[in-house]
């Protein structure tokens, strides 16, 4: 039924999706090394804890080397108790196997693996070779290296991020952020037909100097994986509420010569195709500024349907025999 409603008013604005910085993690190594080999590729889902790429370094070779020498040494010191050496000589070498333990830690193994090294007590595992996990669950965005490539520390080999939930990064004037408040209804578009809703994050508080405008985020759930970072969209973000106006949702307009229609029911059973005078689109819904009146019923399911049927009964009409 067409009543009046308080649409929200909104400014539509252009932004672009990026990643959600707090659900994302990037794979460093902390030491150079060579990469021996990779175990997940660009695009890929991972789960945290997943192997992502094999590394051999000279550094982490010795580190592990000494680990296993200090936890012996350690091992045969406790065993033998604090009566049977100095007190110096036990908590040498207590201190002397927590910082070999440290130290390969610190060179990028788990905990899980520098405890398997040391409790094998086998010199030959120290070979150098170690594993980069992935720190969280999520899609493998940035995957930048070759097998044999020879990496330096903090040189980024993954980034890795959680798409479910997405940032999209909108623009616009200062005058029509003062109406824009955190926690503000939002959503956004690919194509500008399918809408995906979201919530404004913040604002900032500092203009692009080159645009003059002012950023805000939104928060997005991207159930439906539609969003990727780097892709330009309309973001459309509420900033009031207006008086109430005759509206039909945008479902119910078709187009018939060119002019915005709908489908009225009329006696109780028939429905017949009316004209409007369309306003501005706000959501799902039209504004009408004529050619309704308050009350009456149109079609909003199956329009496309109606449209075609009458359009074969016209045609039918008007070629009978």
């Amino acid at each position: 039924m067409v009543d009046r409603r308080a649409l929200d008013e909104s400014v539509v604005v252009p932004a672009e999706v990026v990643i959600n910085a707090y659900e994302s993690s990037r794979v460093t190594p902390r030491i150079s090394a060579q990469v021996v080999a990779r175990h997940v590729r660009l695009g890929d889902g991972v789960e945290t804890g997943q192997k992502l790429v094999t590394l051999s370094s000279v550094e982490m070779a010795e580190a592990q080397g000494q680990l296993i020498v200090a936890n012996r040494e350690w091992q045969r010191v406790r065993s033998l108790g604090q009566g049977a050496v100095s007190e110096r000589r036990y908590t040498e070498a207590q201190v002397a196997q927590q910082q070999a333990y440290a130290r390969v830690i610190a060179y990028g193994m788990t905990r899980a693996q520098a405890d398997a090294l040391q409790n094998g007590n086998d010199a030959s595992k120290a070979t150098g070779e170690f594993d980069l996990l992935a720190p969280q669950t999520g899609t493998i965005l940035r995957d930048e290296f070759i097998v044999g490539e020879l990496i330096e520390p903090g040189r980024v080999l993954f980034d890795i991020s959680d798409e479910s939930v997405m940032w999209v990064e909108a623009q616009t004037v200062p005058a029509t952020l003062g109406y824009i408040e955190n926690g503000a209804m939002a959503r956004v578009s690919v194509d500008g037909k399918t809408w995906i809703e979201g919530t404004v994050l913040e604002r900032r508080h500092q203009l692009n100097e080159t645009t003059r405008t002012q950023g805000l985020r939104i928060e997005v759930q991207n159930r439906d994986d539609l969003l990727h970072a780097g892709q330009f969209v309309q973001a459309e973000i509420v900033t009031g509420t207006r008086e109430p106006v005759l509206a039909v949702p945008e479902s119910a307009i078709t187009l018939i010569d060119g002019l915005p229609t709908v489908y009225v029911l009329e006696d109780g059973d028939e429905f017949h195709a009316t004209a409007i005078d369309a306003g501005e689109t706000v959501g799902d819904w039209r504004v009408v500024r004529g050619g309704l009146t308050e009350g009456d019923e149109v079609a909003v399911d199956g329009v496309f349907h109606l449209k075609s049927l009458m359009l074969k009964s016209s045609l039918g009409g008007g070629h009978g025999h």
